[in-house]
């Protein structure tokens, strides 16, 4: 087991941290329906009381908090994982949270006139746009299709790069920009695209297929890949549910080490500190915020 410490529990479902300048972190809580902050001490308060299901979060160029809301889970007693579409669930969203009040302002509900179902994870790249995931909603029987997108943080314009896709979750970027990491929750699988511009993917070469190579994937199962962070060196650790590591490859895929955490959903890692090694990591299963030295510095994310 590593030295992980507990920074905060009671949080509900935590995802998405964003580690600030005051040296906080602000957080995602999909159970409960809101974003809280943690401050360095652990002291645990309500940053924005947004609704829905508030996922993926990050710091854009104006210095406001982007949501990737999922709409809203059903939460069962004894489950931690959501149960599939809140019964008022109607569809995802992207939104703006104020630095200041935490008010949110919805950006984005739709692309080419389709609803959003799940949004889940975002990365701003240098010229100030994001690309982000979408999970699709699952139900009982049945899913909705998940799918790649680009938008603008003013609410200008939203772009569909890649649809259908299983099941994509966490994403980012390598450190020169050139290369998007999608981590696949369904099959495990952690894949690259090629950024040719701002909002440009590699083309397709099919209708039914995307054009992402496969790095790696989960060494042993049942496992499952939920949010990553991209490392200084290039490198990606990927919080691996169910065998409750990170997992972190080279950009070639070789695994460089797994880090064993005393939780089995680990679902997102972020970086913070002086040196940038750091690390903040939710603990979905038991709602904590653990915090640990990882060996080498995690890349500093644009507009941080």
């Amino acid at each position: 087991m590593s030295d992980v410490r507990i920074l905060a529990g009671g949080l509900g479902f935590p995802e998405g941290p964003v580690a600030m300048a005051d040296e906080s972190v602000i957080l995602t809580e999909i159970r409960n329906g809101r974003c809280s902050r943690v401050t360095a001490d652990g002291k645990v308060s309500v940053f924005s009381a947004n609704g829905g299901g508030p996922n993926g979060l990050a710091l854009g160029p104006d210095g406001a908090l982007y949501c990737c809301n999922n709409g809203g889970s059903r939460y069962v007693e004894g489950k931690s994982m959501g149960q599939g579409p809140h019964p008022d669930y109607k569809f995802g969203w992207i939104e703006r949270l104020d630095p200041k009040t935490g008010e949110a302002k919805v950006l984005y509900t739709e692309c080419d006139g389709h609803k959003l179902s799940a949004p889940n994870d975002l990365v701003f790249d240098t010229a100030g746009g994001f690309y982000f995931t979408d999970l699709g909603k699952r139900y009982a029987r049945h899913r909705d299709h998940g799918g790649i997108y680009y938008a603008r943080p003013d609410g200008s314009k939203i772009t569909c790069l890649i649809y259908p896709f299983l099941s994509p979750n966490g994403c980012g970027l390598s450190p020169d920009g050139k290369v998007l990491y999608v981590a696949d929750t369904v099959s495990a699988r952690l894949y690259a695209f090629d950024v040719e511009a701002p909002g440009v993917l590699a083309s397709s070469k099919a209708d039914w297929a995307h054009t992402g190579r496969v790095v790696g994937g989960a060494p042993v199962g049942p496992a499952g890949f939920d949010s990553l962070a991209v490392l200084a060196n290039g490198n990606v650790a990927v919080a691996t549910l169910s065998t409750g590591k990170i997992t972190e490859f080279s950009p070639q895929g070789a695994i460089v080490r797994e880090v064993a955490m005393p939780d089995v959903y680990p679902t997102n890692i972020c970086f913070g500190g002086a040196d940038m090694k750091t690390a903040y990591i939710t603990l979905s299963d038991t709602g904590q915020l653990g915090v640990m030295q990882w060996p080498t510095p995690g890349l500093k994310l644009n507009f941080t």
